[in-house]
């Protein structure tokens, strides 16, 4: 009994590692498609709906990407422009620079005992460093584009063969079983339709809440590190934090003073606050309900096997397999262990239509 327990174990590890090394050596074959997978769930209820309009299915789907691609094509527009500010006044910022880094060299000699010619050797080795990450970095433009023609080209195929998947996925469980399977499918798909629609309207909200606050702070070029703050919320907890430290730096070197620098952490609390207490109840929901420590986990495990991008794809992925687990008597264990109760707090929409519905009473009787 106990070398089969043994054995059993033993099974399960192997199969566990292989699964990690198939994912790690896959990358550049997996993510490309989880993302094609995810974005065509978010633009699925788009193409039903022009379907619904007499378009024809080919045309819907083509619509509903160029929909995308516009937003895209908007929003770097609008980074574009306000680099192109920072940009004008490279000059000033150079000067600044400079003048920063004589003082911290200064500092480090006094505070620290460090000679100027051993933080010399040390920013040597740093510029080395850096021209070795920005060669990278170019020569990764090229993989790039490519991978995100190809996650096009996956949304159209996924979204035009979606009967087929579904059939697909189906037919490989028993029969007794394949309304359970229907079952997990539909609220996978509506679990990951929420959650991207909800972040997508969460970045919105972020983008206009920080460009409110970051412009009465007086911060220069306000549009910009808001959108970049908006963006980096898909990273959570990591990328709001990281975005607000950006923002913080760059406006010190851009001259800042400590009352615009107190107006950005002030307003990062702020927003932070109506995003916990109010949006993320309004617009996100719960559906996904991952807890914090499997979140964190995930996270983790995402950057560990596919870098920044597994970090993306790390909540979405996990709220799909929740559902998965929850859905397999042998997995609800690992459900149990990745989920959290769901909160019963105020139904928002119910209230806004009771609102909607007193207004148009007021109204009929006038």
């Amino acid at each position: 009994m106990n070398s089969t327990k043994v054995i059993k174990v033993a099974a399960i590890l192997s199969i566990l590692v292989l699964l990690i090394v198939i994912v790690v050596f896959g990358k550049p074959f997996f993510v490309p498609l989880a993302f094609a997978g995810l974005l065509s769930m978010l633009l699925l209820p788009m193409a039903k709906w022009l379907q619904s309009k007499g378009i024809h299915r080919t045309l819907a789907i083509l619509l509903s990407m160029l929909t995308l691609v516009a937003f895209l094509a908007l929003l770097i527009f609008f980074v574009n422009w306000e680099l192109s500010s920072i940009v004008d006044d490279a000059s000033k910022l150079e000067q600044r620079v400079t003048q920063q880094y004589h003082q911290a060299r200064q500092f480090m000699a006094r505070k620290f005992h460090v000679s100027a010619e051993r933080q010399q050797e040390i920013i040597e080795e740093q510029q080395s460093s850096s021209f070795s990450t920005a060669i990278a970095l170019f020569s990764g433009v090229g993989p790039f584009v490519a991978n995100l023609l190809l996650v096009f080209v996956y949304i159209f195929l996924f979204m035009y063969f979606r009967s087929r998947i579904k059939g697909f996925i189906v037919r490989l469980v028993p029969l007794e079983q394949r309304n359970n399977a229907l079952a997990t499918i539909h609220q996978a798909q509506k679990v990951a339709q929420q959650y991207l629609t909800g972040l997508s309207l969460m970045i919105a909200s972020l983008w206009v809440m920080y460009s409110i606050g970051f412009s009465i702070a007086g911060v220069k070029n306000a549009i910009l590190f808001a959108i970049i703050c908006g963006l980096l919320e898909i990273v959570p907890f990591v990328g709001n934090l990281t975005g607000t430290a950006l923002t913080v730096a760059m406006t010190l070197i851009q001259g800042g003073t400590t009352n615009q620098v107190i107006g950005v952490v002030v307003t990062y609390g702020l927003v932070q606050f109506i995003q916990t207490y109010l949006l993320e109840p309004l617009v996100v929901g719960a559906e996904v309900r991952i807890n914090p420590l499997a979140t964190i986990v995930g996270l983790a495990a995402g950057e560990l096997l596919w870098g920044i991008p597994g970090m993306i794809l790390a909540i979405p992925l996990m709220g799909i397999a929740r559902i998965i687990c929850d859905h397999v008597p042998v997995l609800q264990p690992y459900a149990y262990l990745m989920g959290q109760e769901k909160k019963k707090g105020p139904d928002w929409k119910k209230k806004l239509r009771k609102a909607g519905e007193k207004v148009k009473g007021l109204f009929q009787k006038r």
